[in-house]
């Protein structure tokens, strides 16, 4: 089966700061240390042409190839996962909220940007001011310092994580947060979206929504652990 915009890039374990002690929201906070291993993570959102190529199907609202699935839920996400994983023979997974975070501020090669890839959001992520009130194909603005695209605006993307209201007690190695104990936990997503302002689209920002949601603006990015990939 030919699989398009399967593109992965590697990224190179490493210690980074997770959060913003200065931010204004609470569940942006406390800074912590965490410790990544290394991993692979999607050039690109999951498109369009992607999912209909194993899925079938493409209900999105916003129709075209290379433009970034959406209206999908995180049990949606996870269910391509296995139908990809069964056809591929490897194990894709979604990324961890550390993982994506890293991966968005550039991993080992942080300039330290407000967004993935600029202080300038214009030139690396679709937004309210530029987006014109849709999605845009993927990999079409400039890519941040590992070549990773859209990680800042488009879309709001999945993460494996629970939704916590802070970073308090917080794994520091890198794994996905799953520990609170609600019977239908949130799920967290990141990155902004098409209609967002500019604060929403920093690297450090996150919201939550339940798991069997889907909205315009619900979409996601594929991690393959490094071991995995051959």
């Amino acid at each position: 089966m030919d699989l398009p915009d399967l593109d992965l890039v590697f990224v190179e374990g490493g210690t980074f700061v997770m959060g913003d002690d200065s931010s204004e929201n609470d569940f942006e906070k406390p800074e912590h240390s965490v410790k990544v291993p290394s991993f692979y993570i999607g050039k690109y959102a999951v498109t369009q042409r992607l999912w209909k190529a194993l899925v079938g199907t493409n209900n999105a609202n916003f129709h075209g190839e290379k433009k970034p699935m959406e209206e999908v839920s995180w049990e949606d996400a996870q269910n391509f996962i296995v139908k990809l994983n069964r056809e591929t023979g490897k194990s894709f997974r979604l990324p961890t909220e550390a993982e994506w975070e890293y991966a968005a501020r550039g991993g080992q090669y942080s300039q330290k940007y407000l967004y993935a890839g600029s202080d300038k959001l214009k030139q690396v992520g679709w937004y309210f001011e530029n987006s014109g009130g849709e999605t845009h194909e993927v990999g079409l603005l400039m890519g941040n310092e590992l070549g990773i695209h859209d990680m800042s605006g488009n879309i709001y993307e999945w993460c494996e994580d629970y939704f916590h209201d802070s970073y308090q007690n917080a794994p520091n190695d890198g794994s996905a947060w799953i520990d609170q104990p609600e019977q239908i936990p949130r799920h967290t997503l990141r990155g902004g979206g098409y209609f967002e302002d500019a604060v929403k689209c920093r690297s450090i920002h996150r919201i939550a929504l339940w798991p069997a949601r889907r909205n315009v603006f619900t979409g996601f990015r594929l991690v393959l652990s490094m071991q995995t990939e051959s």
